[in-house]
Parts: C-alpha cells; structure tokens; sequence
C-alpha cells in the first residue's frame, strides 16, 4: 500500500512554474500516492502563514510531512512558509547563485514575470494564435495560408486539445482538419490539404481507445462503434503513409509530447509561455 503524502505549490504569483516542476520531479516517484493542492497568490506575510498553517494541518490529517515546492521570490514569505515543518523545495534556489556569479549582478526579485504579461507583442500573438486554432477547429474555416501547422486525422483522435496547447503555449497558429468518410474513401489528401503539404503533421489512435472515447461522446452511436472506429483508422494510416505526411500516434501520448514532436518535426522554432 503506497503511503499518502501531502505536496503544496506555493506561489507569490499564479503557481503554473511550481506546479509544473513539482509535477515533473513527483512522477519519477510511483511508491508514494501524492495528494496535490495549488495555493497561488502568496503574496503577503500575513498569506504565507494563513498558507503554513494549512500545510501544516494537511500534515497532521496524513500523518506524513507535507512537501512544499515553492516559487516565491520574496525569502520572507518562504521563511514563513517553513514555519509549517513541510519539506521546502525552492524551485529558484539552485539557479540564482550561479547564474548571479556568471552575470556578475544580483537577482531582481520581481513577482508575476514568468507569466505575467510582459511582452505585449508576444502576448498578442497568443491570442491570435488561439482565435485561429478556435475558428480553424475541426474544419470550421479551411483557409490555411496563415496556418503554422495543419493537424489531420480522424474524429476525436487528439486534434482540437493539441492545437490549443500549441496555440496558448508556443503562439503557433495551429488548424485541424478531421478526415470525413469521403475523404477515407481515397488514398489521397483531401484537395484543400494538398497546397498545404509542408504544413501537414497526422495524429492516429489505437481503434480500441478510440473506440472508449467516442462511446463517452455518443454512446451506443455507428460513431462509436469498434468496427468503424478500427475501418476509419486504418484507411486514415494508409492514406498518409501513402502521401509520407509525419505522422504520431496519440494513444500514449501527452499532449505536450505531441506539441513537441510537431513542432520538432515541422521546424517550427518558438519559445515556451
């Protein structure tokens, strides 16, 4: 039986970069059941020890010490914070140090900037990244002269969530096109892809989960049916294996894997948000 640990990201500001880490570092644990909670906006002395005393508490309720990986740029708040008997993990400390002995300057302890909106350029292109993705979502509008990347494949096979994260995370303008029964019906791209090759990035599934997310949708519908699910699949991998469109199966796959992969494979260079 795995024992229940408690683990709190604690942030002066909206606590995704704890979270983030803190997430990455607990999964290479799989012999403890960890209980998470976010607790952003940690800003103040008084919040720092209304937040150590909830950390506190969820440690006597486990019975185990609870695990903080922390992200406030203030040492005030973390010493409070520590008041609560947690394991501190500093997500900036083992960083500042040396980065302030290479640049020869102390750090400036600023809240809110990883992602806050600093940049307004590229906080824009955000935002109309993701209009694209929304109005270019399954189809919807198919005029991909601005399209960074063009996502195909059939129905419910990863495509909208993919462009999403593509859109809110990197600014890349991401459409998705679904493949319909008369485009299986070809081994061909559909005409409206085939000005847009380069562009073009597949997604297939394994039938059988394909099948159990279709049946969450429409349930008991021909659409959910396996048999269809595993006819569309396959005459889908076939046409672009025919055409060498890249293609990555999503069946294990998470959506920033996916990302990543697209973008490394279609060359498309742009910072993380």
């Amino acid at each position: 039986m795995s024992t229940v640990r408690p683990v709190f990201y604690v942030s002066d500001g909206t606590g995704i970069t704890a979270e983030t880490i803190g997430h990455s570092l607990l999964t290479q644990f799989a012999g403890t059941d960890f209980r998470t909670d976010r607790i952003p906006f940690v800003d103040t002395v008084e919040k720092a020890g209304e937040a150590a005393a909830r950390i506190r508490a969820a440690g006597d309720a486990t019975g185990s010490r609870p695990i903080v990986v922390n992200s406030c740029v203030d040492a005030a708040l973390t010493a409070r914070l520590a008041e609560s008997g947690a394991l501190m993990l500093d997500v900036f400390a083992p960083f500042i140090e040396p980065l302030e002995r290479e640049l020869g300057e102390q750090r400036q302890s600023r809240v809110g900037h990883a992602h806050g909106m600093v940049d307004f350029e590229t906080y824009h292109r955000r935002i109309n990244a993701m209009n694209f993705a929304l109005t270019h979502d399954d189809g919807i509008a198919t005029n991909y002269d601005e399209a960074d990347v063009i996502l195909v494949a059939v129905s419910r096979a990863g495509k909208t969530p993919t462009c999403i994260y593509l859109a809110l995370h990197h600014g890349v303008k991401a459409a998705n096109y679904p493949l319909t029964d008369e485009d299986l019906e070809h081994d061909r791209l559909p005409p409206r892809l085939r000005p847009h090759r380069a562009k073009l990035f597949g997604l297939t599934i394994d039938p059988i989960r394909l099948q159990q997310i279709r049946q969450e949708r429409r349930a008991n519908s021909r659409y959910a049916q396996l048999e269809t699910c595993k006819r569309e699949v396959v005459a889908a991998e076939a046409m672009l294996r025919a055409e060498r469109i890249p293609t990555l199966s999503t069946t294990h796959t998470s959506i920033e894997e996916i990302a990543g992969k697209v973008m490394t494979t279609l060359g498309i260079q742009r910072e993380m948000f």
